[in-house]
């Protein structure tokens, strides 16, 4: 089968790659769908990111579903045929935080498409995919293949929500209007959020940011005192999600949120410098938040139910064949929002 494989910066090839034997307990999936996320930009644009450098040719892609065309012994929950999202989380299911609940700090974790240890644990930009049961999760008849793969960005934004406490009747500030900063604003509106504002340094995902539920959209580019009057009595916002991975989005979210305010970390960059005077002054909360575990199925839930929109953040479907293109589409902000490879 053919698959999407990063072998260095900028070299991405579609390569043959062999399907593995099926073992009882797990499903094969067709895949039909893959989100380009942006993990899969930096090994794609620089090789890696931060202390995670590619040493071995890997596999792209954790944003998928597709169709069950086999299942395995002592298989249950899915039946071939069924649309599955895929959820690119295996957890040990036995060290310490798997005990605790607290999967997504899985000692052991294998999470698709990641540099992060080594052997790399290949992704799901491929034709073919063999995977735990768990891990594939029936979606509605109705929801598409393209809705499906959203599950897993959303999900994230779903556990990030959860990290922030209860939203009912807040006023939240997001930083960062790309794809994980709007559906950061649709699933604080579907928590109850009574005001969303958000903030970037360009105009095209701020108009997306508005089309998909933010009550204001702000670029601090050109901008740069338009949040000036939300920092009035020691700020307005009661939660503030940091979805950019800025150091200077952070610093200023700390001037306009209220005292004994949350902000929830949710972009990665290098490192940054915080004024600590005023987190102590402020008695801020800041929180981190990291991938997710039992939000992926909610994600799915909302999307089968139609009780989030996750399409209009859908820029471009593209073939696998043609995904240098994809991924170039996917790096220009000032194009695109999500990017999906169709694996037909």
């Amino acid at each position: 089968m053919r698959a999407a494989v990063i072998h260095a910066a900028k070299d991405l090839r579609i390569d043959p790659v062999e399907t593995r034997a099926m073992r009882d307990g797990e499903v094969e999936v067709r895949i039909e769908a893959g989100g380009i996320c942006g993990s899969d930009l930096h090994y794609y644009l620089h090789g890696g990111f931060g202390a995670v450098r590619l040493k071995e040719p890997m596999i792209l892609g954790h944003e998928i579903a597709g169709t069950v065309t086999r299942i395995g012994g002592n298989v249950s929950k899915v039946s071939v045929g069924q649309r599955v999202a895929v959820n690119p989380s295996r957890p040990c299911g036995q060290c310490r935080y798997c005990a605790e609940g607290k999967q997504n700090h899985c000692l052991d974790m294998r999470f698709y498409g990641s540099a992060m240890r080594f052997p790399h644990v290949q992704g799901g930009f491929r034709e073919s995919l063999v995977c735990d049961e768990a891990q594939a999760v029936p979606v509605s008849p109705l929801t598409s293949a393209a809705q499906a793969a959203f599950a897993e960005p959303l999900a994230v934004c779903l556990h990030a929500v959860n990290r922030a406490g209860p939203l009912l009747g807040r006023r939240v500030l997001v930083t960062g209007a790309g794809p994980i900063g709007a559906l950061t604003i649709i699933a604080a509106r579907r928590a109850g959020a009574l005001e969303i504002v958000a903030t970037d340094v360009a105009d095209a995902p701020l108009a997306m940011a508005r089309r998909v539920g933010a009550d204001a959209a702000i670029n601090v580019a050109t901008d740069a005192q338009a949040l000036d009057r939300y920092a009035a009595d020691k700020g307005y916002f009661d939660v503030m999600f940091e979805a950019s991975g800025n150091g200077a989005a952070l610093a200023s979210g700390l001037a306009v949120v209220r005292p004994r305010g949350v902000i929830v970390q949710i972009g990665v960059g290098g490192d940054v410098t915080i004024p600590l005077n005023v987190v102590v002054a402020k008695e801020f909360d800041l929180r981190g938040t990291f991938r997710f575990h039992e939000e992926f199925a909610l994600a799915v839930d909302l999307i089968g139910n139609n009780l989030v929109d996750v399409m209009p953040l859908l820029t471009a479907t593209v073939p696998l064949a043609d995904a240098r293109e994809a991924f170039e589409l996917a790096a220009d902000r000032s194009r695109s929002m999500k990017v999906q490879l169709s694996f037909a």
